[in-house]
């Protein structure tokens, strides 16, 4: 109600001209209607659970949307980060104090905190926003954007605009237009001063800070580049560390310490930091790549390694003393190939693990339950080369890593795409094109084109992108990964003759979803199994003209639905007759579960998690007797589970976990005579006693729940001896978010 009073004041002190905030409070004022409405329909335990994974859920929808840009907030322990080295902060205390003393100069708008490549620029800024002085001036005007290598103003604008959940309903139509509506954004969010902090701007786009200027009191602008521009009056030059936090820092990254298998000599372990010369970032990933390894590995690095001081005078350089991190013993090769695909993914982005599970389970037959590949992007976490967040409790299903993701360093993504565009283009097992507006590379527009032999290939197209494509003949290219920001975008002619492919990845990281066009190429591709779309309109994902007979796997990640099950040229099951595995993620208009998919007599996994407007599920659900996996966690509208659920007598994991609304579970229940795991953390409404037929789970092992359905558990576990029941803990955990 005090959020209503205030937002019913806000509207009666908006200026008649001001249409931009007369756009976005009209449907607030109904939305708030709306939401008084529902908590007078839900008891107040269950509506304050809803509101906490509504809150998730909106919070990752508009992470997803903005891109790369952040609201920075203090970073708490989570436990639900992978297990490994904690990173360690040295030789910043003083940095951190001589930044602030100059951030807070009156005189001082536009301050440039400069370095090379890997010095922790970006770790300061962090470091800073932590401070107690720091947030108590600017409380939580605190703005964070990566700006990267190609910024898109309008899109910066447009995420600056949810800040404090202001949605606009429309998309700027230039960069003057965006850049024009921010002083009526950062005179809202007032009256506290403001700090916006624009990282890792580079060279060529020195003039993007100045855009950001306005005569705003209290209103602040830090800029991290590794350029020391000279239009900048105010600079700060963030130095190297010194040798004795570089030592530090590098023997935790190496972990040596007593008990450790080995531990070198003294002196070389100096020589192999001088080479680092205090790069935080080189002294991690040199000293993670050591961690735990043999004499002869060690003794192999110092004959390779410079003697004496070496000092980097260019990314270049850099890159070729990272390299050194990269030498896996023949038996482990398979994770130096894994690293080099990270680079077919844009910089600064939060990569899915399961698009990894995907890649690799075709290019290196790795399992399909993403075991092995979530090990190797452990493995690379423990080096130091990239960082595997992970949202689960321990207590989590196994297999569930669709919360998972990967970020990584933009210097260690240049180190990838430097690695894989060694050797001549066309015998290269990756190619990765970057196409910045409508300007292909030169040698993509020539007349005469030799075959690629890639396996892998990743086309990555800017906002201008008009879906021109050029030809290229790749006819052995196993995975292709799109990554565009238009709202509307085409799938390239040469795809139909990629006989050989057999995964395909498309990623929209605009900022609304986008409209495909070209599905029916689908139909053209004889070994196409995996197909993951994320952010995009698949209304038209039937509408091949061809059955897609070889796909076993559809992911949809934020994705309109619409009626794309329904309006088909071809019958669903007719037109994806062997899929075993479709996952709907995030899909906000997904209200029902569609006719069409429960006629996919071969679907062995039914993933559909937060959904929260799906409030039914339908009977013919009974028709999937193949399934074994049904996963319908956070749908906090769905209302209850089918009877005809009890047909599904091969299924063995049931994921119901946050299903609020759920009041009881289905009469016939027993009959689920291979049921093994159930999750039903979090289901308030659950509170009757469980129908009879429970007690003909005899195959039933494993049941996670709170305390309070644990009870419900304890007069059964006297019927299934075999049945362990772990109490989860209540938690709605945000850390797992970028900061």
């Amino acid at each position: 109600m005090k959020k209503g009073e205030n937002l019913v004041r806000k509207c009666s002190t908006i200026p008649w001209w001001n249409y931009l905030f007369k756009v976005y409070y009209s449907p607030k004022l109904k939305e708030l209607e709306d939401e008084i409405v529902r908590f007078c329909q839900v008891d107040l335990q269950v509506h304050n659970t809803r509101n906490g994974l509504r809150t998730l859920e909106t919070v990752i929808s508009i992470s997803k949307r903005m891109g790369s840009f952040r609201v920075v907030e203090t970073p708490t322990g989570s436990s639900h980060g992978v297990a490994g080295r904690q990173d360690l902060k040295v030789g910043l205390d003083m940095p951190i104090k001589e930044l602030k003393t100059l951030l807070l100069k009156k005189e001082v708008q536009l301050l440039l905190l400069t370095a090379p490549g890997g010095c922790g620029k970006t770790t300061l800024v962090k470091l800073l926003c932590q401070d107690e002085e720091i947030k108590g001036k600017f409380k939580e005007n605190i703005l964070f954007i990566t700006v990267s290598k190609t910024p898109n103003v309008k899109l910066i604008v447009q995420s600056l605009f949810n800040y404090k959940s202001l949605w606009l309903g429309f998309q700027f139509q230039s960069d003057e237009d965006a850049i024009d509506s921010l002083p009526q954004l950062l005179n809202h969010i007032g009256p506290d001063p403001i700090l916006l902090i624009l990282d890792d701007v580079w060279l060529g786009s020195e003039s993007l800070p100045e855009k950001f200027k306005f005569d705003i009191p209290d209103y602040k602008i830090l800029v991290t580049s590794r350029t020391a521009f000279p239009r900048f009056e105010f600079t700060y030059h963030l130095k190297p560390l010194n040798d004795g936090d570089a030592m530090t820092l590098f023997r935790h990254s190496a972990s040596l310490k007593e008990g450790s298998s080995y531990i070198p000599p003294e002196e070389d372990i100096r020589k192999i930091v001088r080479g680092c010369a205090g790069f935080p970032l080189v002294l991690k990933v040199i000293g993670g790549s050591l961690c735990r390894q043999k004499a002869e590995v060690w003794h192999s690095r110092l004959m390779n390694w410079s003697d004496g001081q070496f000092f980097f005078n260019s990314d270049t350089v850099l890159l070729d003393k990272l390299q050194n991190s990269l030498e896996f013993p023949d038996d482990k090769v398979i994770f130096k190939n894994c690293f080099m695909d990270l680079g077919s993914f844009p910089e600064d982005q939060r990569i899915p693990a399961v698009a990894f599970i995907d890649m690799w389970a075709e290019l290196y037959e790795l399992d399909e339950d993403g075991i092995q590949a979530i090990a190797n992007l452990q493995e690379l976490t423990n080096r130091n080369l990239a960082s595997l967040v992970m949202s689960r409790d321990a207590n989590e299903a196994n297999s569930y890593y669709n919360e998972d993701f990967v970020t990584q360093h933009d210097i260690l993504r240049e180190l990838a795409m430097y690695q894989s565009s060694q050797g001549l283009r066309e015998q290269r097992q990756r190619l990765i094109i970057n196409i910045s507006k409508n300007n292909p590379p030169k040698w993509w527009t020539e007349q005469k084109q030799q075959l690629f032999n890639a396996r892998l290939l990743s086309i990555s197209t800017d906002e201008f992108f008009l879906s021109n494509w050029c030809n290229i003949q790749a006819p052995k290219v196993e995975v292709l990964v799109l990554n565009f920001q238009t709202q509307n975008y085409t799938l390239p002619k040469f795809m139909e003759k990629m006989d050989e492919l057999k995964v395909l990845i498309i990623n929209n990281y605009g900022f609304f979803h986008s409209e495909i066009s070209n599905f029916q190429l689908l139909g053209s591709l004889p070994n196409l199994k995996r197909i993951r779309l994320e952010k995009v309109s698949i209304s038209s994902l039937c509408k091949t003209y061809a059955p897609l007979k070889t796909v076993k796997k559809i992911s949809l990640f934020m994705c309109n639905i619409g009626k794309a099950f329904e309006n088909c040229t071809i019958q669903v099951s007719d037109a994806l007759p062997n899929l075993t595995e479709i996952n709907i993620d995030y899909c906000n208009d997904l209200e029902e579960l569609p006719v069409g998919l429960c006629d996919i007599v071969p679907l062995k996994k039914l993933s559909i998690t937060n959904c929260h407007k799906l409030f039914a599920l339908l009977e013919e659900i009974g028709k999937l007797v193949n399934l074994e996996v049904l996963r319908l966690r956070s749908c906090t509208d769905l209302l209850k589970l089918p009877d005809s659920i009890r047909s599904l007598h091969k299924l063995s994991i049931l994921d119901i976990s946050n299903c609020l609304s759920i009041m009881k579970l289905p009469k016939h229940i027993g009959e689920m005579c291979n049921l093994k795991e159930l999750n039903m953390k979090g289901c308030l409404r659950l509170r009757t006693q469980f129908p009879e037929s429970i007690m003909d789970l005899k195959e039933l092992k494993l049941v996670v729940c709170d305390e309070e359905r644990a009870r419900l558990w304890d007069p059964i576990k006297e019927f299934l001896s075999d049945l362990e029941v772990l109490v989860a803990e209540k938690d709605i955990n945000l850390n797992w978010l970028p900061k």
